[in-house]
């Protein structure tokens, strides 16, 4: 099946929020509960993404207007990070989980980078320690494992987990960019 990979737009907003209160519904996946996915909290990330990131979105191809996955990242405040995106958040709706899309979504993002942006060095995300499939497949776009944050999420039924840190860094990167 064709998937269209596209940039984000701010028409985008509700599409997007519909599909982060449906991935919350999941536990073990994104950091978010369902409560916490609000329309401030999608317009906030889109506006950061649009601002001083990168932000993609997968159409369903039976139904364009559904968004099924979406990417983003962007730069932190501080200017000594202007050569790093991060806040990184992947998700896939949990009917299309399985698929690829995810696979499909981040390459499309590193790719974007290494053409686009070779001002940005370096692309960080946090995956949850159980998250093992994640954590594979990050590895596999070639993110590195940086360290451990050791009992940082409350898994909300009297246990904690890690979360564990990784870089990928663009092979692209000019610093005169």
């Amino acid at each position: 099946m064709d998937y269209n990979i596209r940039l984000t737009n701010i028409h985008d907003e509700a599409s997007i929020y519909q599909l982060y209160k449906e991935v919350a519904k999941h536990t073990g996946g994104i950091a978010r509960l369902e409560h916490e996915i609000t329309v401030d909290y999608i317009k906030s990330n889109l506006q950061k993404s649009m601002a001083k990131g990168i932000c993609l979105v997968v159409e369903n191809p039976i139904n364009p207007k559904e968004i099924i996955a979406e990417i983003h990242c962007y730069k932190p405040e501080p200017k000594v990070f202007e050569h790093v995106l991060s806040d990184l958040t992947i998700v896939v709706h949990p009917n299309f989980v399985g698929k690829g899309i995810g696979h499909l979504i981040f390459s499309n993002l590193l790719n974007n980078i290494e053409k686009h942006y070779h001002s940005v060095l370096r692309v960080e995300l946090i995956a949850r320690e159980s998250n093992h499939k994640a954590i594979k497949l990050y590895q596999s776009l070639g993110f590195v494992i940086e360290g451990k944050f050791e009992n940082r999420i409350n898994n909300q039924n009297g246990t904690f987990e890690s979360d564990i840190p990784m870089a990928w860094f663009n092979k692209n990167f000019n610093i005169k960019s």
